[in-house]
């Protein structure tokens, strides 16, 4: 008995010690550090209905739960571009970070942000573990999660969840462009570099995507998850700004060419 009680802390110190020890990314933590599996891939977050969905379909409770049962999210983008958002007063300190973040959409895209009024759905940013998100539109409050290691361009990554867009790493097809080393992923973490159908508009894979996940995202060691087939990549991972792809993606999901031409036509 003594034995297996040894046995027991010294694997809870080891996974301990591999949370605390490890550079881990923004994220990654609110996954990490969480008691729930109603998170996936990390910062992605999964509405309790989807959740009960889910559980009724595979009529298994305690199986992990995978992004790839709600991979469509054309079928859950906002009703407008025109977003509302409201911050909690416990991070009123990062409202310029918030609207960097915004900034970074709404630059090139017709997606807008202005303060929440009496809006039903709206976007509420507040504290958490980890940077996180849900996918999509789904009515009501819907949080984005930003404690202080959250970047401006962490949100900006967030918000594009929030519009309805994936991990690019999930792509169908990533095996082309990247190797991932399953033995250097932390154990219970597979399902997070899962291939997911999606739509891709036809737009190339890019390494360099604010969505992309970077070289050691959920590493059990340090060493490289995600390897790139090309030698040449530079910044995978980065969150510094939104790549031209990422543009090009809320741009075709929200018709924003189609919104110009009849704001043309109108005036």
């Amino acid at each position: 008995m003594l034995l297996l009680l040894f046995a027991f802390v010294f694997f809870a110190e080891c996974v301990n010690n591999v949370i605390n020890t490890t550079d881990h990314h923004p994220e990654t933590l609110e996954e990490l550090t969480s008691d729930t599996n109603s998170l996936v891939e990390g910062d992605i977050l999964l509405n309790s209905q989807l959740v009960r969905d889910i559980r009724t379909r595979r009529k298994v409770t305690t199986e992990p739960l995978s992004v790839k049962d709600n991979r469509n999210a054309m079928s859950t983008v906002w009703p407008t571009t025109h977003i509302p958002y409201e911050i909690s007063p416990e991070i009123e300190s990062r409202t310029s970070d918030i609207l960097a973040a915004m900034e970074m959409l709404s630059k090139h895209t017709c997606i807008t942000f202005h303060k929440r009024g009496t809006e039903v759905d709206y976007v509420f940013f507040q504290n958490g573990n980890g940077c996180a998100s849900y996918i999509g539109f789904i009515g009501g409050k819907q949080s984005v999660f930003m404690p202080p290691q959250c970047s401006s361009g962490n949100i900006a990554h967030e918000l594009l969840h929030t519009l309805g867009f994936q991990h690019e790493h999930t792509r169908s097809d990533r095996d082309q462009y990247i190797e991932v080393v399953q033995n250097n992923i932390l154990p219970g973490m597979e399902n997070n570099f899962n291939k997911i159908n999606g739509e891709t508009f036809g737009i190339p894979y890019d390494y360099t995507s604010i969505m992309h996940y970077g070289r050691t995202f959920f590493s059990s060691n340090g060493q490289a998850t995600i390897i790139p087939k090309d030698s040449d990549v530079h910044g995978m991972g980065q969150r510094q700004k939104l790549m031209k792809s990422d543009i090009e993606r809320v741009r075709h999901l929200y018709h924003c060419d189609d919104l110009k031409s009849n704001s043309m036509t109108d005036s």
